[in-house]
C-alpha cells in the first residue's frame, strides 16, 4: 500500500498542502522550520493516532482554527481508498473511509506506517514510558483492537489511584476496601492482556532487530531485548528504578513465555505485596504501566553502555524490525517507511546500509534539510517545500 495524494487543512503551518505522492522513495527537502515534519506527521498521526513530536492534538491544529483535516488517498493492488480525519479544539475528532464515518481509533486497520526520526533515540537513552510507547504504538497497527485495551487500562488505573487517595485520605474505610478489590479485577484482567501482548510482540522482534541491526551498523554483534515486569520484581513498586532492578526475574529470552493465567496470578500476588505502601502512597505501584524493556548489546544494557553510533544503530534497528514484522504479517502490503530528518545524524557508511535497507519497500518518505545528504537511490522523487507551502516537485 501507498500514498497516492496527501491533503492537509490548518494542520501546523499548512492552511492548505496538496502533495502528489509516488511508489519508491519519496525526498522532502527545505530548509529547518519550513513544514518538512509536519506533511510526515501527518500521515504518522493516521497510522498511530499518535505524534511522534507532541502528546496532544491541540499542538497539530493550526493556530487560531478549531480544526484540522488530513486526508490521504491510498492505492493498493490498483484500488483506491480515502481515509480522513478531523482533529478538532473543542470537540471529538472525526473520521471517514470512503466518506463513511468510522470511529478515529479504526484509523489503523486502513494504513500502516514506520517511522523513524532523531527522537527516537530516547528508545535507548530515555525513560521506560518512551519504550512502552513504543511497543504499544506497534501493537496498535498489529491489531488496532488494542487501542481500546489501553484506553480501558487508562481509565481503570486512572480510577484506582483516584480511590486510593481517597482512602488514604480517609483512613481507608471498610466500603472503599471492599470497592477496591473490585478495581484489582479489571485491572488485573485488562493488564494481563496487555502485558501478554507484549511479551509476545518482544518475543517476534527479537529475530528482525538482531538482522536489522547487522544490515545497518556493519557488524557482528548482538542485540536483544526483553520485557521486564514489575509484577514479577523481587521489589514490586521499588522506585530507585521502576520495573528494571539487575535482580528482576526477566519474563522472556530463551524459556517459554508465562501463560495468562500465570500472569493473572503473579499480578495479584503483587498487588498484595505492595498493598500496604499503595494505600500509603496513594498511588497504584504494580502493572504494565510500570514496566520496561530491557536492550542489551552483546550482554550489556544499551542505556549507559552502548556508544553514541551503536544507540543510533539500535534505534534504526528496533524501527526497521517493526517495518519487516508489519510487511510479514500485512494482507495489504509494505507499511510506508518514513525517515525523518535522519541522515544528517549518520555518518557515510551508515546512510548508504539504512538506504540499501528501505529502497525495496512500497513506499518510502524522507525528510532533509540538505539534499545532498541522501543517497541518491533514494531522491527518485524530490519535493521542495518553504514556509509551509510547496514550492517545487520534480522526478
Amino acid at each position: 500500500m501507498y500514498v497516492r495524494h496527501l491533503s492537509l487543512t490548518d494542520f501546523r503551518n499548512y492552511a492548505t498542502a496538496e502533495v502528489a505522492l509516488e511508489p519508491g522513495p519519496n525526498l522532502f527537502v527545505g530548509r529547518n522550520g519550513q513544514g518538512k515534519t509536519n506533511l510526515v506527521e501527518s500521515l504518522g498521526y493516521l497510522a498511530t493516532l499518535s505524534s511522534h513530536r507532541v502528546s496532544t492534538d491541540q499542538a497539530l491544529i493550526r493556530a487560531g482554527q478549531d480544526a484540522a483535516i488530513v486526508r490521504a488517498r491510498l492505492e493498493h493492488d490498483g484500488r483506491e481508498l480515502l481515509v480522513e480525519l478531523q482533529l478538532n479544539r473543542s470537540a471529538a475528532n472525526r473520521a471517514q473511509v470512503n466518506r463513511a464515518a468510522i470511529k478515529p481509533r479504526e484509523l489503523p486497520r486502513y494504513l500502516s506506517t514506520v517511522l523513524f526520526a532523531p527522537e527516537d533515540l530516547a528508545l535507548i537513552r530515555g525513560e521506560p514510558s518512551t519504550r512502552r510507547r513504543f511497543v504499544d504504538a506497534l501493537l496498535g497497527q498489529r491489531s488496532p483492537r488494542l487501542l481500546g485495551v489501553f484506553s480501558d487500562y487508562e481509565r481503570v488505573l486512572k480510577q484506582r489511584n483516584a480511590l486510593l487517595k481517597s482512602a488514604r485520605a480517609s483512613g481507608l474505610k471498610d466500603a472503599k476496601l471492599s470497592t477496591l478489590e473490585l478495581w484489582n479485577e479489571r485491572l488485573v484482567e485488562l493488564g494481563t492482556e496487555i502485558i501478554a501482548e507484549r511479551l509476545a510482540i518482544v518475543e517476534a522482534l527479537g529475530p528482525f532487530v538482531r538482522d536489522a541491526y547487522q544490515a545497518v551498523a556493519g557488524s557482528e554483534q548482538e542485540p536483544t531485548l526483553e520485557l521486564v515486569l514489575s509484577i514479577l520484581a523481587e521489589r514490586p513498586g521499588d522506585d530507585e528504578e521502576p520495573g528494571v532492578q539487575a535482580d528482576a526475574p526477566r519474563a522472556s529470552g530463551t524459556r517459554a513465555l508465562p501463560s495468562r493465567a500465570e500472569l493473572a496470578d503473579a499480578f495479584r500476588a503483587a498487588l498484595e505485596k505492595v498493598a500496604r505502601a499503595e494505600r500509603d502512597r496513594g498511588i497504584t505501584l504494580v502493572g504494565p504501566h510500570r514496566d520496561d524493556v530491557l536492550f542489551r548489546l552483546n550482554g550489556l544494557p544499551a542505556k549507559g553502555y552502548a556508544s553514541h553510533g551503536e544507540s543510533w544503530s539500535f534505534a534504526l534497528a528496533l524501527k526497521l524490525a517493526c517495518a519487516e514484522l508489519l510487511r510479514a504479517e500485512s494482507s495489504t502490503g509494505d507499511p510506508i517507511v518514513i525517515l525523518d530528518d535522519v541522515f544528517a545524524e549518520l555518518d557515510q557508511g551508515r546512510r548508504g546500509r539504512l538506504a540499501d535497507a528501505v529502497k525495496d519497500y512500497e513506499q518510502v518518505l524522507i525528510t532533509a534539510a540538505v539534499y545532498d545528504d541522501v543517497p541518491e537511490e533514494l531522491t527518485a522523487h524530490t519535493v521542495r517545500i518553504q514556509a509551509g507551502t510547496i514550492v517545487e516537485e520534480f522526478s
